[in-house]
Order: structure tokens, then sequence, then C-alpha cells
């Protein structure tokens, strides 16, 4: 595994974590009879700015909460495992910013739910690993885009449907502008492959190097010119060594070591 990549329980513990607070905050509607949805954003009134901070805890009904569940956990995955450092500052000011923007562009009308984050994390991802130039972050940018390119459609105005909830396209657009943002304000680390050999380098003259002046155009082994080879062995024959001190060399008879018999 890439040393700039390493897997943590955040990886696991921050989707979870997350997404049980919104179940949470679900159940206590149900349970209690509560009703939330005033506690959204409502766009240029001075109470809904409550709804920036929120909205993306408060869900209309079952249908609308388990539709962002499954992308909320694994977009907030992947931005733990791929950008540990920077995750919590995107989700903090991704919530605030994209809540900002929908309060600005919304309709009158409370805006609620996760989905504005879910853009915020899907744009976030999906830019940053374009700008890295990482293959492995390109690949992941790539699935993102797969996965959840659908997404994209909703950050337009849609057809009110009589009976059903409009969808805020208000905050998918503003979460898809923050997430741009914070790519381009967040900066990551240079994700390069450590050059371990000189023909690796960008610069690298294959021309004067010695061991691929021994291939030809076609690839086949040649030897190196002779005018290199003389001038090589000329160079290692004037090579000689001399000493200030005595040398003295003593003689020894080579005599094998046994056993003389015994008288």
């Amino acid at each position: 595994m890439d040393k700039h990549f390493k897997f943590t329980n955040l990886v696991v513990g921050l989707p979870l974590f997350f997404v049980v607070i919104l179940w949470f905050v679900f159940w206590l509607e149900i349970r209690f009879d509560f009703d939330f949805v005033q506690n959204g954003i409502y766009p240029r009134t001075f109470s809904g700015l409550q709804g920036i901070i929120f909205s993306p805890f408060i869900h209309a009904d079952m249908k609308h909460l388990y539709n962002n569940t499954f992308p909320l956990m694994i977009l907030l995955a992947s931005l733990q495992f791929f950008y540990a450092k920077q995750s919590l500052q995107v989700i903090v000011y991704g919530i605030i910013l994209s809540g900002f923007i929908t309060w600005i562009i919304g309709r009158d009308n409370y805006h609620i739910g996760a989905s504005g984050l879910i853009y915020v994390l899907f744009s976030f991802v999906f830019f940053k690993g374009i700008q890295t130039k990482y293959n492995r972050l390109t690949a992941l940018s790539l699935a993102v885009i797969v996965v959840y390119g659908g997404l994209v459609w909703y950050i337009f105005p849609t057809p009110t449907v009589r009976g059903e909830n409009s969808i805020s396209w208000e905050g998918h657009l503003g979460g898809l502008l923050t997430g741009f943002l914070l790519s381009l304000i967040y900066k990551t680390p240079e994700y390069k492959k450590i050059i371990k050999y000189d023909w690796e380098h960008a610069e690298f003259d294959s021309s004067e190097d010695k061991f691929m002046q021994r291939f030809d155009a076609s690839g086949n082994f040649v030897n190196l010119p002779k005018v290199e080879e003389v001038e090589e062995q000329q160079q290692e024959l004037s090579t000689y060594y001399t000493s200030i001190f005595q040398v003295n060399y003593e003689v020894v008879r080579n005599e094998k070591n046994e056993l003389k018999p015994k008288s």
C-alpha cells in the first residue's frame, strides 16, 4: 500500500458515526413526534440561517434518509482514506459554505437533507483526483463519476411533482461548487513516484549511457566502438603504483606437513 494512504479506524468509524447521527435524529422525530423540518434552511431569512448547521441531519421521510445513507458512507470513507488530513475541514466547511449558498439562491421553502454534503464530497473527491494527476486518485475520480455521475443532473431546476417533495437542486448546486472550491483551496502532497534509476529522469539521454550504447536502434546487442575500447585499455595499462617503503621477500620451502614415522 502506498505510504501516503493508510487504513485507520476512522475510515470505517467516521461514516458510521455520521450515519448513526442521521438515523438517530430521524428516530427522535418518529418516536416523539418532533418536526425538525422548520430547523432547515429557509432562504434569506434570519431564522433560516440555523438550517445551515442543522439541515444535513434532517430528512423528510425514510426514503429520503435511505437514499442519502449509502452514498454518504462510501464518499466519507473515500475522503478519510485518501485525504485524511483534509477530511474534517472539508466536512465542516463544506456544510457551512454549501448551506450558505443554498440560503442565498434557494427557493422560499425549507431545504433539508444531507444531499448537499454528498455533493460536496462527490465534487471534492472528483476534482481533487483530477488535479493531483496521480493514477490511484484519478482512478478514484473516474469510479466516482461512473457510480454517481447521474447526480450531476440534479443540480439543475426540476419540475415540482404534486404530492411529492421537490428536490433541492439549489443545495446540490451549492454542494458541487463548494467541493470544487475546497479542492482548489486545500493542497495535498505531490504523490510522485520515487526515482531510483537514471533512466527514469525526464532529461535522460540514452545515447550517452554506456549500457544503452551496447544496443542498436532495433534493440540488437552490439559492442562498443573500437576506439573507445582501445582508449580504455590504454588507460588501464598506463595505471601503475609506486611505494617508498622497501619490500623484503622471504622464500619459504614448500614442504608437506606430514608426520614422520617413528624409528
